[in-house]
Protein backbone atom coordinates (compact mmCIF):
# COMPACT_ATOMS: atom_id res chain seq x y z
CA UNK A 1 0.00 0.00 0.00
CA UNK A 2 1.00 3.59 -1.12
CA UNK A 3 2.28 5.83 2.25
CA UNK A 4 2.24 9.51 2.29
CA UNK A 5 3.26 11.55 4.67
CA UNK A 6 1.82 14.90 6.30
CA UNK A 7 2.41 17.30 8.87
CA UNK A 8 -0.26 17.22 11.98
CA UNK A 9 -0.96 20.60 11.20
CA UNK A 10 -2.99 19.06 8.53
CA UNK A 11 -5.17 17.11 10.42
CA UNK A 12 -8.49 18.70 11.16
CA UNK A 13 -11.57 16.04 12.61
CA UNK A 14 -11.35 13.04 9.73
CA UNK A 15 -10.16 15.18 6.69
CA UNK A 16 -6.18 15.59 5.80
CA UNK A 17 -5.47 18.56 3.54
CA UNK A 18 -2.18 18.69 1.91
CA UNK A 19 -1.52 21.56 0.07
CA UNK A 20 2.80 21.09 -0.44
CA UNK A 21 2.98 21.40 -4.25
CA UNK A 22 5.87 18.42 -3.69
CA UNK A 23 3.76 16.21 -1.94
CA UNK A 24 0.97 17.17 -4.51
CA UNK A 25 3.26 15.93 -7.33
CA UNK A 26 4.77 12.81 -5.90
CA UNK A 27 1.02 11.37 -4.89
CA UNK A 28 -0.42 12.59 -8.27
CA UNK A 29 2.33 12.36 -10.87
CA UNK A 30 4.41 9.75 -9.31
CA UNK A 31 2.37 7.07 -7.27
CA UNK A 32 -0.58 7.73 -9.56
CA UNK A 33 -3.13 8.09 -7.32
CA UNK A 34 -6.54 9.05 -7.69
CA UNK A 35 -9.71 10.06 -6.18
CA UNK A 36 -11.48 7.22 -4.21
CA UNK A 37 -8.18 4.78 -3.55
CA UNK A 38 -6.68 4.30 -0.25
CA UNK A 39 -3.55 4.36 1.40
CA UNK A 40 -1.70 5.12 4.20
CA UNK A 41 -0.55 8.47 5.35
CA UNK A 42 1.92 9.29 8.73
CA UNK A 43 2.73 12.40 10.45
CA UNK A 44 6.05 13.60 11.86
CA UNK A 45 4.82 12.27 15.15
CA UNK A 46 4.72 8.72 13.93
CA UNK A 47 0.93 8.21 13.86
CA UNK A 48 -0.30 6.28 10.82
CA UNK A 49 -3.82 6.50 9.28
CA UNK A 50 -6.01 4.61 7.05
CA UNK A 51 -7.17 6.81 4.56
CA UNK A 52 -8.95 7.42 1.25
CA UNK A 53 -8.27 10.01 -1.09
CA UNK A 54 -11.58 12.59 -1.20
CA UNK A 55 -9.88 14.74 -3.90
CA UNK A 56 -6.87 14.63 -5.51
CA UNK A 57 -6.46 18.43 -7.32
CA UNK A 58 -3.92 20.93 -8.51
CA UNK A 59 -3.10 22.61 -5.69
CA UNK A 60 -5.04 20.79 -2.99
CA UNK A 61 -5.01 17.03 -1.55
CA UNK A 62 -7.70 15.96 1.03
CA UNK A 63 -7.40 12.73 2.69
CA UNK A 64 -10.55 11.34 4.67
CA UNK A 65 -9.35 9.21 7.80
CA UNK A 66 -11.02 5.83 8.36
CA UNK A 67 -8.63 4.42 11.03
CA UNK A 68 -5.58 5.28 13.11
CA UNK A 69 -3.36 2.42 14.22
CA UNK A 70 -1.59 3.00 17.04
CA UNK A 71 2.43 3.36 17.35
CA UNK A 72 4.46 0.74 17.20
CA UNK A 73 7.19 1.35 20.28
CA UNK A 74 10.79 0.68 19.47
CA UNK A 75 12.65 -1.18 22.45
CA UNK A 76 15.93 1.24 21.11
CA UNK A 77 16.16 5.32 20.34
CA UNK A 78 19.25 4.56 18.05
CA UNK A 79 21.52 8.27 17.15
CA UNK A 80 24.12 7.64 14.49
CA UNK A 81 26.71 10.26 15.01
CA UNK A 82 29.04 10.19 11.72
CA UNK A 83 31.91 11.89 9.83
CA UNK A 84 31.35 13.80 6.93
CA UNK A 85 33.44 11.17 4.32
CA UNK A 86 35.41 11.73 1.57
CA UNK A 87 35.50 9.30 -0.57
CA UNK A 88 32.10 8.34 -0.62
CA UNK A 89 28.73 10.59 -0.30
CA UNK A 90 26.91 11.07 2.92
CA UNK A 91 23.25 10.52 0.69
CA UNK A 92 23.74 7.12 0.65
CA UNK A 93 24.47 6.73 4.05
CA UNK A 94 21.45 8.72 5.53
CA UNK A 95 19.68 6.38 2.83
CA UNK A 96 20.90 3.23 4.33
CA UNK A 97 20.74 4.51 7.91
CA UNK A 98 17.09 5.09 7.17
CA UNK A 99 16.38 1.98 5.58
CA UNK A 100 17.97 0.31 9.53
CA UNK A 101 15.51 2.76 11.60
CA UNK A 102 17.94 4.78 12.81
CA UNK A 103 16.20 7.52 14.36
CA UNK A 104 18.61 10.75 14.44
CA UNK A 105 21.35 11.16 12.27
CA UNK A 106 24.15 12.97 13.01
CA UNK A 107 26.73 14.49 10.34
CA UNK A 108 29.88 15.45 12.52
CA UNK A 109 33.22 17.78 11.42
CA UNK A 110 35.64 16.39 13.65
CA UNK A 111 39.74 16.86 13.14
CA UNK A 112 40.19 14.47 9.89
CA UNK A 113 37.45 15.18 8.13
CA UNK A 114 38.55 16.50 4.88
CA UNK A 115 35.42 18.15 3.19
CA UNK A 116 35.19 21.56 3.39
CA UNK A 117 31.93 22.97 3.34
CA UNK A 118 30.43 26.91 3.45
CA UNK A 119 27.23 27.71 5.48
CA UNK A 120 25.16 28.25 2.36
CA UNK A 121 26.65 24.20 1.08
CA UNK A 122 25.66 22.86 4.27
CA UNK A 123 22.00 24.62 4.85
CA UNK A 124 21.67 23.02 0.63
CA UNK A 125 23.24 19.35 1.89
CA UNK A 126 21.29 19.13 4.73
CA UNK A 127 17.96 19.89 3.09
CA UNK A 128 18.93 17.12 0.60
CA UNK A 129 19.43 14.69 3.06
CA UNK A 130 15.77 15.52 4.64
CA UNK A 131 14.39 14.56 1.35
CA UNK A 132 16.52 11.59 0.85
CA UNK A 133 15.70 10.43 4.84
CA UNK A 134 12.09 11.09 3.49
CA UNK A 135 12.30 9.06 0.18
CA UNK A 136 13.86 6.35 2.00
CA UNK A 137 11.19 6.03 4.85
CA UNK A 138 8.16 5.79 2.41
CA UNK A 139 10.74 3.13 0.57
CA UNK A 140 10.88 1.20 3.56
CA UNK A 141 7.22 1.66 4.89
CA UNK A 142 8.61 3.94 8.55
CA UNK A 143 6.22 5.91 9.67
CA UNK A 144 8.23 8.46 10.52
CA UNK A 145 11.70 9.68 8.74
CA UNK A 146 14.56 10.07 11.11
CA UNK A 147 15.74 13.38 12.08
CA UNK A 148 18.70 15.10 10.27
CA UNK A 149 20.21 17.38 12.91
CA UNK A 150 22.26 20.12 10.98
CA UNK A 151 26.26 19.58 10.77
CA UNK A 152 28.31 20.41 13.73
CA UNK A 153 31.59 19.98 15.73
CA UNK A 154 33.12 17.22 17.97
CA UNK A 155 32.81 19.69 20.83
CA UNK A 156 29.25 20.23 20.48
CA UNK A 157 28.41 16.90 19.86
CA UNK A 158 29.42 15.98 23.35
CA UNK A 159 28.22 18.86 24.99
CA UNK A 160 24.55 17.44 23.75
CA UNK A 161 25.45 13.72 24.55
CA UNK A 162 23.87 13.60 27.79
CA UNK A 163 20.21 12.12 26.68
CA UNK A 164 21.67 8.79 25.96
CA UNK A 165 22.22 5.69 28.39
CA UNK A 166 24.17 4.25 26.16
CA UNK A 167 27.15 6.39 24.25
CA UNK A 168 29.61 4.06 22.10
CA UNK A 169 32.69 5.13 19.99
CA UNK A 170 34.35 2.42 17.88
CA UNK A 171 37.98 3.26 17.65
CA UNK A 172 41.18 1.19 16.80
CA UNK A 173 42.46 1.21 19.85
CA UNK A 174 43.65 -2.13 21.70
CA UNK A 175 41.50 -1.36 24.98
CA UNK A 176 38.27 -1.30 22.93
CA UNK A 177 35.89 -4.65 23.12
CA UNK A 178 33.94 -6.16 20.91
CA UNK A 179 30.40 -4.25 20.08
CA UNK A 180 28.61 -7.51 20.80
CA UNK A 181 30.42 -8.26 24.66
CA UNK A 182 29.51 -4.78 25.34
CA UNK A 183 25.86 -4.82 24.45
CA UNK A 184 25.08 -8.54 26.27
CA UNK A 185 26.53 -6.89 29.33
CA UNK A 186 24.79 -3.30 29.41
CA UNK A 187 20.77 -2.48 28.42
CA UNK A 188 19.54 0.72 27.23
CA UNK A 189 16.85 2.68 25.89
CA UNK A 190 18.64 5.45 23.89
CA UNK A 191 21.90 4.94 22.23
CA UNK A 192 24.18 7.06 20.44
CA UNK A 193 27.56 5.78 18.59
CA UNK A 194 29.75 7.91 17.04
CA UNK A 195 31.66 7.04 13.68
CA UNK A 196 35.39 8.18 12.49
CA UNK A 197 36.30 9.80 9.76
CA UNK A 198 38.97 8.04 7.44
CA UNK A 199 41.79 7.29 9.67
CA UNK A 200 39.92 7.75 12.81
CA UNK A 201 39.91 10.16 15.07
CA UNK A 202 42.21 11.51 16.66
CA UNK A 203 43.97 10.86 20.44
CA UNK A 204 42.09 14.01 21.73
CA UNK A 205 38.73 13.05 20.25
CA UNK A 206 38.54 10.15 22.32
CA UNK A 207 40.41 10.72 25.17
CA UNK A 208 37.09 13.69 25.39
CA UNK A 209 34.81 11.28 24.43
CA UNK A 210 35.82 8.68 27.06
CA UNK A 211 35.71 11.24 29.14
CA UNK A 212 32.01 12.78 27.90
CA UNK A 213 30.74 8.91 28.98
CA UNK A 214 31.54 7.02 25.50
CA UNK A 215 32.91 3.32 25.64
CA UNK A 216 35.37 2.13 23.21
CA UNK A 217 34.55 -0.52 21.13
CA UNK A 218 35.68 -2.87 18.16
CA UNK A 219 33.69 -3.40 14.72
CA UNK A 220 35.65 -6.58 14.25
CA UNK A 221 39.28 -7.11 12.65
CA UNK A 222 38.83 -5.41 9.31
CA UNK A 223 39.30 -1.53 8.82
CA UNK A 224 35.92 -0.72 7.31
CA UNK A 225 35.36 2.65 5.66
CA UNK A 226 33.07 4.90 7.19
CA UNK A 227 30.20 4.40 5.48
CA UNK A 228 30.59 0.47 5.80
CA UNK A 229 31.30 1.22 10.22
CA UNK A 230 28.08 3.45 10.27
CA UNK A 231 25.77 0.56 8.36
CA UNK A 232 27.16 -2.38 10.54
CA UNK A 233 27.01 -0.69 13.85
CA UNK A 234 23.71 0.42 13.47
CA UNK A 235 22.36 -3.24 11.73
CA UNK A 236 23.84 -4.50 14.79
CA UNK A 237 22.60 -2.24 17.12
CA UNK A 238 19.00 -2.93 15.51
CA UNK A 239 18.75 -6.47 15.02
CA UNK A 240 20.01 -6.46 18.28
CA UNK A 241 17.72 -4.80 20.54
CA UNK A 242 14.63 -6.10 17.85
CA UNK A 243 15.91 -9.81 19.15
CA UNK A 244 15.81 -9.37 22.64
Amino acid sequence: MHRLFFNSLSLSGDKIIISDPEKIHHAKNVLRLKAGEKLSACDEKGNAYAVKIAKAGADELVLTVLEKAGIRQKKLFLAVACALPKNCKFDDIVDKLTQLGADRIIPLKTQRVILKLDSAKEEHRLGRWRKIALSATCQSQRNAPPEIQPIQGWDRFLAESGGYDLKIIPTLSEKSRHLKELLNQKKASRAVIAIGPEGDFSEKEVSSALAAGFIPVSLGDLVLRVDTAAIAAASFLSFFYEDR
